[in-house]
This record gives structure tokens, C-alpha cells and sequence, in this order.
């Protein structure tokens, strides 16, 4: 099968975590024999006009390469790119809601209407959790009884068990366990002021946060607490593998990617309740909590970091996940859009 890839996200060399969830997808349906053609936005930032581009892109790339189907990440702006394409080729689009872009339905003028002519133009509509399915359907009400559910999966290889205390001699985390990890952006969403709270409340242990973002002084000179700042993505497992628990209590979670790259590495994970991880995270591998409640979020730390290193349990929970089997499905679904 021809696949057109388009995204508004992807690794590049500025940005080699951008996205890389949607590369590991693209690789993997690659690995089964499909041919992709990417054409993607590689980078962080820029105007506008960058998805300009990226239409004219997919469009060129529709006449050149001849698709049996266009493939979409993100509604809008890639699902608008990609609908262009799809219809100059003459091929089925499919597209893959992954959260910001249902979340921008309603807030951002001129979203909603475009979200809804993709969505009607599209084959077939993937999200990546339930939650997000409900959310899309109850903005987009065309949606209804076309959204599957299956989400991007996560590398088994990559994201493994190793050992937690050569992990952390190799990141040069020094301190007492319990040792507890929080990945990606320093912001209101991922909720990580109240985190650093609940630590303190808890009163024992190390905490890291690996990322950057606007709360970082907020988050600064606090007792046990260590600011990583952003790595590499070759990097993050190994962070994952030196902590004892993955935090991520963020306000709302479309899904919870790194706490199914936790689950990989046999961690116990704290996660928010509000969202996807409620759909896969159990009380034999973590905790939820009620992200808005400090109490809630230092009693789920407590409970967390009684929970074993390594957790077996949680890399069998995560072989579900393993981003083969949700390639497999994909593939399925690109081709039955094919078909009809």
C-alpha cells in the first residue's frame, strides 16, 4: 500500500522530540512492507505560512507519488493539508485526532468549521483514547459512529527494562529514594507546580523534571527537586529507567505517551484521572489522582512509590500498547478506506 504521510508534527534536526510518536508509527508501517511518502513540519515555531507550505507539499506529493490513501496526524491544520491532497489524488484521507486539535474546536475562530469539513471528508477518523473520541464526538457531532480508537503505540525495543541505579549514575542523578520523574513541558497543563507541592507534602525522596517551559522559576530552589531541563529524546529512557515512578497528574491527558513509555520500562506511574490514562493505567502499576488536588496528587506519590522496581506487570500492560500491534490496526484501517 502507497501511503501519503502528512503531519504538523515530526522529528527533525532542531526538534528531534517533535513529534516522535507519529514517526515511530510511520516507521513501523513501514517495516511491514507499506511504502510512506512523509511530508511533514519538522520544526518548532515559524509563521504561518509554514502550513502554507505544507499544503502545497502534500498537494505535489499527491500527483507525484499517486497514493492509495493520504494519512493525516492532527485534524487541523495537517487534516486540512491532507484533505487537499487526497482529493487531488483521487484517494481516501484518513486522520488521526491526537488531542491539542480537538481541544482547539470551539476556542480558536474558524477551528470548529474546519474540523468539520475534514471530519466529513475523511474515511475514516482515528483518536488516540476513548476520552478523546467522546470529546471530538460531542464537538463535532458528524463524527459520531466514525471514530475508532487506537493510539500510537509505544517501542518496545527502545523503551525497556534496565537497571534504575546504572541509570541514574548515567544521567548523574544523585539523592534518596523514592525517586520520582516528571517528562515534558513546564507548564499550567501538565500541572507541575502542583506536583512539586504534593513532593513536599509527601517530604521525602528526589523528584526531576526533564523538559523546560514558562513555570521553570516557579519550580526553582524547591528541596529535592532537580531541574533536568529539555534532553535529547535518545536520552529519555534512561531517565525513565533511573526514577522509581513517572508522574504526569497534568490537568487533562488526550492519552499519557510518556506514561506508557513508563509502563515499558517496568515504572509505576502516577497519572491524572481526568482523560486517557484512566483507560489503561491499573492499580497494579499506578495511581490516579485528582490533578487539581495536592492532597490527592501526595497520597498517589505515596501509594506509587510502594508499587515494585522493576513492575513486570507494567510491561505486560504495555505489550498491548507495543506500536507493531496499533501499526497493524492502522493498516487495517488505511486499507479498508482504500477498499471502499
Amino acid at each position: 500500500m502507497r501511503i501519503l504521510l502528512v503531519s504538523q508534527m515530526y522529528p527533525g534536526p532542531t526538534a528531534p522530540d517533535l513529534g516522535v510518536f507519529v514517526k515511530d508509527l510511520a516507521d513501523a508501517l513501514e517495516q511491514m512492507g507499506h511504502e510512506l511518502e512523509r511530508v511533514v513540519l519538522d520544526a518548532r515555531g515559524g509563521a504561518p505560512t509554514k502550513y502554507l507550505r505544507l499544503t502545497a507539499s502534500a498537494v505535489a506529493a499527491a500527483r507525484r507519488t499517486k497514493p492509495d490513501v493520504v494519512y493525516a496526524h492532527f485534524l487541523v491544520p495537517a487534516g486540512l493539508a491532507a484533505t487537499l491532497a487526497a482529493r487531488v489524488a483521487g484517494v481516501p484521507l484518513v486522520v488521526t485526532a491526537h488531542g491539542q486539535d480537538v481541544r482547539n474546536v470551539g476556542s480558536i475562530p474558524g477551528i470548529a468549521r474546519a474540523t468539520r469539513f475534514v471530519v466529513s471528508r475523511a474515511a475514516a477518523v482515528v483518536a488516540v483514547s476513548d476520552f478523546l473520541r467522546s470529546e471530538l464526538v460531542e464537538k463535532v457531532p458528524e463524527a459520531a459512529g466514525r471514530v475508532q480508537v487506537i493510539d500510537s503505540g509505544v517501542d518496545l525495543e527502545r523503551f525497556r527494562p534496565r537497571d534504575a541505579v546504572a541509570a541514574r549514575n548515567e544521567v548523574g542523578w544523585e539523592g534518596d529514594r523514592p525517586f520520582f520523574l516528571c517528562l515534558g513541558s513546564l507548564s499550567e497543563r501538565k500541572n507541575v507546580v502542583r506536583l512539586a507541592e504534593a513532593f513536599a507534602r509527601f517530604g521525602r525522596g528526589s523528584l526531576a523534571f526533564v523538559g523546560d517551559g514558562p513555570l521553570r522559576g516557579r519550580l526553582e530552589g524547591r528541596p529535592g527537586v532537580r531541574l533536568g531541563g529539555r534532553v535529547d529524546h535518545a536520552d529519555v529512557p534512561t531517565w525513565i529507567a533511573a526514577a522509581d515512578v513517572v508522574c504526569q497528574p497534568s490537568l487533562v491527558e488526550p492519552f499519557g505517551q510518556a506514561l506508557l513509555e513508563a509502563l515499558a520500562c517496568e515504572r509505576a506511574v502516577v497519572a491524572t484521572r481526568i482523560g486517557g490514562p484512566p483507560e489503561f493505567v491499573t492499580p497494579e502499576v499506578g495511581v490516579l489522582v485528582d490533578p487539581v488536588d495536592v492532597e490527592s496528587i501526595s497520597e498517589g506519590l505515596a501509594r506509587a512509590s510502594e508499587l515494585p522496581v522493576p513492575n513486570p506487570a507494567a510491561r505486560r500492560l504495555a505489550a498491548d500498547h507495543d506500536v507493531k500491534r496499533q501499526a497493524a490496526r492502522v493498516a487495517e484501517i488505511l486499507a479498508g478506506a482504500g477498499a471502499e
